[in-house]
């Protein structure tokens, strides 16, 4: 199988159909009609294989991360996801990774709505990258800047979940039975909080995806919005899965420093906590501290390192 017949076999005509793709796959480029007024949010990740999974992850969970990332990205701005373009690296065509890849990549398109409209694929080490294009009603964007000293912290779904089904694909961490098939589709099939990010319009002062790992990932939030934070371990949503895992003991610093979650961060006024608190957007969110004035970040009155809020460095020595 040649390029162009990998393409039309596996990638023409995947996730969604869309009344906006005016051109599709097939064309030097695609064409689609954004509707009038609307704000147009672009988002890229790459993941690569030995960096971003491990290697023999199954060919589905790469091709459900490549886009599950993406959609992460789309979820923190409270977009609705609707275009992606991939680009495709393969060390050589085996045919039956392909099309695991692709129907991993095609059933959480569907779910979302999303047309996969064009792309490229090339010989090379094993990655992926996506090019995800969502839409916002004009000034509804939530963005990491905005918010208050007195502001609710919120996290939604249970952090510490996907590092730790990372540590079991690795052999760094032992579960069995139901705990162990938890923590691994955690970090194989992670599930962006699309709606809730949506859901969030008018509410969130600022948010964030929890991408590489809770702590730091709030140390960038405050750091955009110029203040500091204070949080309680003993608030963090802990899975039953994780604590079994890990440990009582363990499991709070894996919450706080374990990447991979792909769940939404964010704070919101104290006075709207109670419409927060009712929100039901397919997960459950929980408030687990206060913004503060200043630049610290602080876990159980300690400060975090300063670098702490620089979350994961793919070139830190």
């Amino acid at each position: 199988m040649d390029e162009f017949e990998l393409i039309d076999r596996w990638f023409t005509g995947r996730g969604a159909t869309r009344a906006d793709v005016r051109l599709p796959v097939g064309d030097d480029a695609a064409i689609v009609a954004p509707p009038p007024g609307a704000e147009l949010v672009l988002a890229l990740d790459t993941i690569v294989a030995g960096t971003h999974f491990p290697a023999g992850t199954p060919a589905r969970a790469v091709g459900h991360r490549a886009l599950a990332v993406n959609l992460s990205d789309i979820a923190a701005m409270g977009a609705e996801p609707a275009w992606a373009l991939l680009g495709l690296t393969l060390p050589a065509v085996d045919e039956d990774w392909v099309a695991e890849f692709s129907r991993g990549l095609d059933e959480l398109a569907r779910r979302h709505g999303i047309a996969l409209i064009g792309g490229d694929t090339t010989r090379g080490a094993l990655a992926a990258t996506l090019t995800l294009a969502g839409l916002l009603p004009p000034g509804t964007a939530l963005r990491r800047r905005g918010a208050q000293a007195g502001d609710d912290i919120w996290v939604s779904g249970t952090p510490g979940d996907a590092a730790a089904g990372l540590a079991i694909l690795q052999g760094r961490l032992q579960a069995a039975g139901e705990a162990r098939e938890r923590l691994l589709q955690r970090f194989l099939l992670p599930e962006p909080r699309v709606a809730l990010g949506i859901a969030l319009r008018g509410l969130a002062s600022a948010c964030i995806d929890v991408s590489d790992g809770l702590a730091g990932d709030l140390g960038k939030l405050c750091a955009a919005s110029g203040t500091g934070a204070r949080i309680e371990s003993r608030a963090l949503p802990l899975s039953p899965a994780l604590v079994e895992a890990a440990g009582p003991e363990a499991a709070p610093g894996l919450a706080l420093a374990g990447g991979d979650d792909y769940e939404l961060l964010f704070t919101a006024p104290a006075g709207l906590r109670g419409a927060v608190g009712a929100l039901t957007a397919g997960v459950e969110c929980r408030r687990i501290g206060t913004v503060i004035a200043g630049r610290e970040v602080l876990v159980d009155g300690a400060a975090l390192p300063r670098d702490a809020g620089h979350g994961f460095d793919h070139f830190a020595g």
